[in-house]
């Protein structure tokens, strides 16, 4: 019986005149050797074999292993030993293999329906989904094969290359937007800010219109938040309230940019930088948005002190599950990492010890001198961290962002092009002054006085296939999440009525725009909202 990692020689023109060939497996039931050809030319399924992959043995100069194509030998033939590999070689061998077939499996069972004809009135036009190809696969099974399932080499790429793309100093990446939101308000309450450390009983600005993860964490935490309206068309922070909400107890201000439109950074960032407030931008709905700051051009998210994203797969780009955090403060990334990472003092990446080289000479709180640093806690934290495998797909989907946000802005003009002979009947989204959208979605509001309820549109909508969604929470403050603290003094401020967050609640919706939509998608969208209004 022929052993595995081996390389044999076989007699002349027994397969093509390929002496070569490198046995993977025993003899099977037919007495046959899967085998792989050796040769001296280079391919798109190929590996090089180098001299320090061989144990023993030699071959020529650049030989490489052939995997386009498999050989199935009778055990039979004269098999003359040349060169024996190394398991980690033979490890590289399967790994393509599996790779391989890996592509072959997405052109099976998910290209064809990328590639599926749109069928008007019978297919569904949903308003997000997944867009990837055999380039998210591969990474996923090249990870996965590794079995490092927690945070390792494809999440440290990514923290790397994300920070590069939004132009930041750091990125650290968490298992979802909402625990991005969590880590980064969390780290303006760490007492190695001092003066500055939110406390309990701190005011934060925001707003009630949005999804509920961008003032959960701060109610959670203890803080009061202070609500503000929004402004329609851009449904984001009405800043001429922004003097009325801020008191002797305000800290932070935390806000989104809805659905892609940046709010009003300069007069924000003004307002903060003059009072000395924390500014958390939410920009789990806006990444590749641009705003026109002091001047230049700048990424949304990286203008205030930190910013946040969401990998979630309606979003610009998933990972599955998954976030980030970033900044330009090392101190702030510091104690964020620390946050993430159970609260600890340690620094260590996992699997790694002693990375401060006094692992064991520490003197902090009341503990014992030279407790093991690497369960030293600083900070009341969590465990946020992504699995290697979620990092591994992001770093696919991340060299596709340009397009995607390209993809985005496309499809949203064709909406706004398609419907804006309806401004009698709807408030028709427009950007914020001086901002660049990266588009989440296509939001419509229904004018007062038109015949038609949202509901009996969205109805309309639905039953032809369309999906639709609210403006998330519309007006967090009137859910049931809210009933005991409605009927608690202080716990929150309002700034005036409210007004446009619940008009948005009861009359406003958007319609899908991601990349993955086609153009007769979205002129169905158009034609079925037209075919409507003239009911």
């Amino acid at each position: 019986m022929l052993k595995r990692l081996k390389i044999y020689s076989v007699p002349e023109g027994s397969i093509e005149n390929v002496h070569f060939c490198l046995v993977s497996n025993d003899p099977n039931k037919n007495n046959e050797i899967e085998a792989y050809k050796i040769s001296n030319d280079e391919a798109e399924e190929s590996l090089k074999i180098s001299r320090s992959d061989l144990l023993d043995g030699e071959l020529s100069e650049g030989s490489f292993v052939d995997f386009s194509r498999i050989y199935y030998l009778h055990s039979s033939l004269e098999f003359n030993e040349i060169a024996t590999v190394t398991e980690d070689f033979l490890a590289k061998i399967f790994k393509n293999i599996t790779i391989k077939f890996s592509k072959q499996h997405y052109k099976a069972a998910h290209l064809p329906k990328k590639e599926s004809v749109f069928v008007p009135g019978s297919s569904k036009v949903s308003y997000a989904g997944r867009v990837f190809d055999e380039d998210e696969i591969c990474n996923l099974i090249d990870s996965s094969l590794e079995f490092w399932l927690t945070t390792g080499r494809y999440a440290d790429d990514f923290e790397r290359s994300f920070a590069k793309l939004l132009g930041v100093k750091n990125a650290i990446l968490v298992n979802s937007g909402s625990s991005a939101n969590l880590v980064a308000f969390n780290t303006i309450t760490s007492p190695l800010l001092k003066d500055r450390q939110f406390k309990k009983g701190d005011e934060v600005i925001t707003v009630a219109c949005g999804f509920p993860t961008t003032v959960v964490p701060a109610i959670q935490f203890g803080a009061i938040p202070v609500f503000c309206d929004i402004t329609l068309p851009t449904y984001n922070i009405d800043v001429n309230q922004l003097e009325s909400a801020l008191s002797n107890k305000t800290k932070a201000v935390m806000i989104a940019h809805t659905l892609g439109n940046p709010f009003d950074l300069q007069t924000v960032k003004d307002f903060c930088d003059k009072n000395n407030l924390w500014l958390i931008e939410d920009n789990c709905d806006a990444l590749g948005s641009k705003y026109f700051y002091n001047g230049e051009w700048r990424n949304t998210g990286t203008i205030g002190d930190i910013g946040t994203s969401s990998f979630y797969p309606p979003h610009h780009m998933t990972m599955g599950e998954g976030g980030a955090v970033y900044m330009q403060s090392n101190r702030l990334k510091k104690i964020a990492e620390s946050i993430r990472d159970w609260g600890r003092d340690c620094w260590c990446p996992s699997g790694k010890d002693n990375t401060c080289g006094k692992r064991f000479n520490w003197d902090l709180g009341e503990l014992p001198i030279g407790y093991d640093h690497k369960y030293i806690y600083s900070h009341f934290g969590f465990n946020l961290k992504v699995t290697d495998m979620q990092a591994a797909i992001g770093c696919a989907q991340l060299k596709k962002v340009p397009e995607f946000i390209s993809a985005r802005s496309k499809n949203w003009k064709i909406l706004r092009d398609g419907l804006s002979g309806l401004s009698d009947f709807f408030i028709l989204p427009e950007p914020t002054e001086k901002s660049d959208p990266s588009w989440f979605g296509f939001l419509l509001t229904i004018r007062n006085g038109v015949s038609f309820k949202r509901k009996e549109l969205v109805d309309f909508l639905e039953s032809s296939g369309i999906q639709t969604r609210m403006l998330f929470a519309g007006n967090f403050l009137r859910h049931p999440a809210f009933n005991e603290m409605r009927n608690t003094e202080g716990s929150y401020r309002v700034i005036g009525k409210l007004e446009n967050t619940d008009k948005v609640m009861n009359d406003s919706f958007w319609l899908g725009v991601y990349p993955g939509m086609s153009e007769q998608m979205l002129n169905y969208m158009v034609e079925k909202i037209k075919t409507f209004v003239g009911k």
